[in-house]
């Protein structure tokens, strides 16, 4: 009897964000009709805006929402859905959301359960291919890396170089699982220093065929997650990429899998590949994959779970694709996460944007930070940076502080154009990285164009005039600047006001012409890519923070307070007192003095805005 082959009709995406409205976009072209969940936080996010329908999730923390299997499909069967794809992180590697999807009658896009459960967990992935993660671990085991068995992303995942911090940081590690995963469970295996970062894309079908879709390398990596990725990864040699492409399809074959996975490797920098794990679901860096392939994975895996076969053969690689993840967050500062306003995000149609986010939105506490990514590709690899990061350091990003300028000097940096790059990147280049370099002329190209119009008859007087005054801050300084009103404009001292307007700055420097695009949103102004605060022209008196004092660097909530902290103790600098929850990441709060804690402010659960005062240590 021939098996009835599923046609897909509705998809419901348990997922938000970039890779829900990713996904809805195939789904459109494919004509297929599209069901979105969103929590309360999410109620106006963008891909509760696009899908055909939306069904909320009460609640806002990803526990109380997209970690509750049972409320999505409910959803899926509520809103007709006859599909649902996972998308990636929350729910896609769980094996028991899976069961319940296809319980539910619904098609599940996705590899079958027991594959899942055979790779999703990391500890069951090294046993399946002959390896073990370490019981115990010892002096001579060091460093070691902490590892989430039921996700990735960087979630419960730490580096121990000190035996006495392994402890502490496994509780932190369950604690961050637990809360992005539903999984508190983590475990221990050996940590390769120098080693690059190699997957392999996977893509099995119902009928037997195995695709090998390339290699990717996702070296350069922030908190162990990934910032920068590329296809084909540059100077593998053809051997090692045909031993990962052939391990890779051996493990898709060990489990049965179906669907789209990848494979993980860390190639030693003696050339050895190290199985990490297999990741049962599409990776965030799936398309640079498309790119070089010129394939659509997603469409791919809905043709997978309709039964329909591959090619004998995959297509064949074609250039080399880069994708830069833009993150709301600040790296010269622990890479701290930000929100707020997203005023404007443009970037140049040379490359490809995906993104969950759109001019107007609000950037939450409770989620991912990452705003987008930005794809380009090109017949070579240094086509393929150039273009990446010139159309990065033209994008227009205004809003809160995002990794930006990190990300194109990334790329233009000699280690990364000249594929010599490894993990340990940023560990070794982050301080030059993020050096803060506003444009010299930004603050006076603010002051013309808010100057422009003000004054009903031009603003020149026949006696000459005192200087006008703007003051603005930008990159933790103070900046005065003065210009005049004349018969023919606008003026300032060293140099040739060519245009200016309320949105356009044109100044004469040294004989060179320069544009500045200037934008504002109340006290933000924005001048080409120097963002600037524009400060009121006396100073207002400012509340004075003792010293010592801890502010919250941002929106969050107190987990944890150190064991045993009470005011009155003793600490030293840099000792954790206590640890903020934001958008799935714990960050340590460190004693900035050594002396007495002579205030606490908080307490476990907590929520606190950016600035609150949490502690005050006073100074020995």
């Amino acid at each position: 009897m021939t098996p009835v082959v599923p046609v897909i009709t509705s998809v419901l995406v348990a997922n938000r964000g970039e890779i829900a409205c990713r996904i809805f976009r195939t789904c459109r072209e494919l004509g297929i009709r599209t069901v979105a969940v969103h929590s309360d936080a999410d109620e106006n996010a963008l891909h509760a805006r696009v899908a055909d329908a939306a069904v909320r999730l009460p609640g806002a923390t990803p526990t109380e929402t997209y970690l509750r299997g049972e409320l999505i499909v409910k959803a899926a069967v509520a809103a007709g859905a006859d599909a649902v794809h996972p998308g990636y992180g929350f729910l896609s590697e769980n094996a028991d959301f899976a069961r319940a999807v296809l319980d539910a009658g619904l098609v599940w896009i996705g590899p079958p359960p027991g594959a899942i459960e055979a790779m999703a967990s990391k500890t069951r992935a090294k046993e399946l291919m002959g390896l073990e993660p370490l019981k115990e671990v010892t002096e001579a085991d060091l460093p070691v890396l902490v590892k989430a068995a039921a996700g990735g992303g960087g979630r419960g995942m730490r580096v121990v170089r000190e035996l006495a911090a392994l402890d502490e940081e496994l509780t932190a590690a369950r604690a961050e699982a637990l809360s992005a995963f539903g999984d508190g469970e983590v475990f221990v295996e050996p940590y390769v220093e120098g080693g690059r970062h190699v997957e392999v894309q996977v893509l099995a079908d119902t009928h037997g065929a195995v695709w090998a879709l390339g290699t990717r390398d996702c070296s350069l990596q922030r908190r162990h997650q990934k910032v920068i990725e590329e296809a084909p990864a540059p100077g593998l040699s053809e051997e090692l990429a045909e031993e990962l492409g052939e391990l890779a399809v051996r493990a898709a074959r060990a489990v049965a899998y179906e669907g789209a996975g990848t494979v993980e490797f860390l190639v030693s920098p003696d050339g050895k590949a190290h199985f990490l794990e297999m990741n049962t679901r599409l990776q965030v860096e799936h398309p640079v994959t498309e790119a070089v392939f010129g394939v659509d994975l997603v469409a791919l895996q809905i043709a997978v779970a309709e039964g329909r076969p591959l090619e004998t053969d995959p297509p064949r690689a074609r250039g080399h694709a880069i994708e830069a993840r833009l993150y709301a967050e600040d790296p010269a500062h622990d890479w701290t996460p930000q929100t707020g306003t997203l005023y404007r995000l443009a970037v140049p149609d040379s490359v490809r944007l995906d993104t969950g986010y759109t001019d107007g939105d609000d950037i939450g506490v409770h989620y991912d930070p990452m705003l987008a990514k930005v794809v380009a590709h090109a017949p070579t690899r240094a086509d393929a940076v150039r273009r990446l990061s010139g159309a990065l350091e033209s994008a227009v990003v205004h809003g809160p502080v995002t990794n930006r300028d990190l990300l194109v000097r990334s790329l233009r940096h000699k280690e990364f154009t000249t594929a010599h790059m490894d993990t340990g990147f940023y560990d070794r280049h982050l301080t030059s990285l993020t050096e803060r370099t506003p444009d010299p002329h930004a603050p006076l190209a603010a002051a013309l164009a808010d100057a422009h119009g003000r004054s009903r008859f031009g603003g020149w007087r026949n006696l000459p005039s005192q200087p006008q005054t703007r003051r603005y801050a930008t990159a933790g300084e103070e900046h005065e600047v003065h210009y005049r009103h004349t018969r023919e404009g606008l003026s300032a001292d060293g140099v040739r006001v060519v245009h200016a307007d309320a949105g356009l700055v044109v100044l004469e420097v040294d004989g060179v012409r320069r544009k500045f695009e200037v934008a504002r949103y109340g006290d933000q102004v924005y001048v080409n890519t120097t963002a600037l605060t524009a400060l009121p022209r006396f100073p207002l008196p400012t509340t004075q923070l003792a010293p010592g004092s801890l502010v919250a660097p941002m929106p969050g909530t107190v987990v944890k307070v150190a064991e045993g902290l009470t005011v009155g103790a003793t600490v030293q600098a840099g000792d954790p007192l206590l640890w903020l929850e934001a958008m799935k990441m714990q960050h340590k709060i460190t004693a900035p003095v050594t002396g007495t804690l002579s205030e606490l402010r908080v307490v476990p659960g907590q929520q606190v805005e950016p600035g609150s005062l949490l502690a005050v240590v006073q100074p020995t």
